[in-house]
């Protein structure tokens, strides 16, 4: 039997997590499936950035470092980033963005391998962290290397002359799930230490970093924290390893006593020594809504909407799309992909962009996978119908082949 629309009605009418729904700033006339690059805003930014602005700025300005608690926001939030990824207090900050922490981690981690010069990563993965570390081996001209391999061949390639594992816990573009605790276990009996980038994972399923065993973690808030536009990522560093080496952006707040403004640098010791500079109070204030608002939640019931919307989805683009020539970029088994389907065809960014003008947002990425992203807290299961049935009538009128579809954007 067929999935109907009265079946997703009764999986929405019984879901945990629907009051969320109404949290969130979402016009009611588009279907959003692009929470995987970017959250839906919830309506309580707008109270929060409005009273950052207005009264801690406005009227207390800069008293506000002590009174309101700037100062110590980073670490504050990184608090709450960490009972979402599986860290202890003191062992996250919220701080600059995605690609400044990857240079700050892997820096720190090829100083603590001196004399071995491979670091591993996905050839696939996203660019920014190959590029990030292609411009830092550069930069040190040790002779350090990247070794490329892809998702099956990551066991067999951690070998005793890797200095660095550095993955995407969750495959940006397909959505395929790495084995964490197996990865983490190689590389550390080979000597290696690890990052991982959470920038998928993190506020979709529980991720266990201490319970793993992991070095060194990274990862974005404008995701699936939904944190807003650009909003400032976070770094996660084991406590074992704080103080061990000092990382190479050694601005005024990690100094030992930033208002001693001495003139030589003292770094702090724990995970304060991590920060740079002045941070971005305002986007700080934005992404700390979007976190308590996971915290408020059941991570286990949102693995498990995820997981079954996946499914869903996934059989509904059967059902609905056999004809269409789509192939599946997704793993079908829910442990082994994060929260998004991806859906491979040669002509998927024209497709995306009459989607798109048809109300339900996902994204493209080169060169063939459009991408769903399924976010539990906002994404409703008759959501999954509407999006393949308007897909379905885009692929039998062949709207898609309109010149307007077929003309790249600059953001894909």
């Amino acid at each position: 039997m067929k999935i109907t629309r009265e079946e997703l009605e009764e999986l929405d009418r019984q879901d945990p997590l629907k009051q969320f729904r109404d949290e969130f700033s979402i016009p009611d006339d588009i279907l959003y499936f692009d929470g995987n690059s970017l959250g839906a805003l919830p309506k309580a930014t707008l109270d929060r950035i409005n009273e950052v602005v207005v009264e801690e700025w406005g009227e207390k300005l800069i008293t506000s470092w002590n009174s309101a608690g700037w100062w110590s926001l980073p670490e504050k939030i990184g608090n709450k980033i960490a009972k979402l990824i599986g860290g202890d207090d003191g062992e996250v900050v919220c701080v600059d963005g995605t690609g400044l922490n990857i240079y700050k981690l892997h820096s720190v981690a090829l100083k603590m391998r001196q004399g071995r010069k491979v670091v591993l990563m996905e050839g696939s993965g996203f660019p920014t962290d190959s590029y990030i570390t292609q411009g830092l081996i550069d930069q040190l001209a040790q002779g350090h290397e990247i070794r490329f391999v892809e998702k099956d061949e990551i066991l067999d390639a951690i070998t005793e002359d890797v200095a660095l594992v550095s993955l995407t816990q969750v495959h940006y573009k397909m959505g395929h799930l790495l084995d964490m605790k197996a990865i983490t276990k190689k590389a550390h009996d080979v000597g290696a230490l690890v990052v991982w980038d959470l920038c998928h994972s993190a506020g979709i399923f529980p991720v266990a970093l201490n319970q793993c065993d992991v070095d060194f973690a990274i990862g974005c808030t404008y995701k699936f924290l939904n944190g807003g536009p650009g909003a400032p990522a976070y770094l996660f560093v084991a406590k074992r390893h704080q103080g061990k080496a000092t990382q190479p952006l050694t601005g005024w707040w990690s100094h030992e006593q930033p208002f001693a403004f001495e003139r030589d640098y003292r770094p702090r010791k724990d995970i304060w020594q991590y920060l740079s500079g002045t941070q971005p109070v305002i986007s700080l204030a934005a992404v700390e809504v979007g976190i308590d608002m996971l915290l408020r939640a059941d991570m286990d019931a949102i693995r498990r909407k995820s997981s079954a919307l996946g499914d869903m989805f996934i059989r509904l683009a059967e059902e609905q799309l056999p004809d269409y020539g789509f192939t599946l970029g997704t793993p079908v088994d829910p442990a082994e992909r994060g929260s998004q389907v991806s859906l491979c065809s040669e002509n998927g960014y024209a497709i995306m962009q009459a989607l798109i003008e048809a109300r339900v947002i996902g994204d493209f990425r080169a060169p063939d996978s459009m991408r769903f992203g399924l976010t539990p807290l906002y994404t409703r299961y008759t959501d999954l119908w509407d999006a393949v049935m308007k897909l379905k009538s885009i692929m039998d009128n062949d709207t898609w082949k309109a010149d307007r579809f077929n003309s790249v954007s600059d953001v894909t």
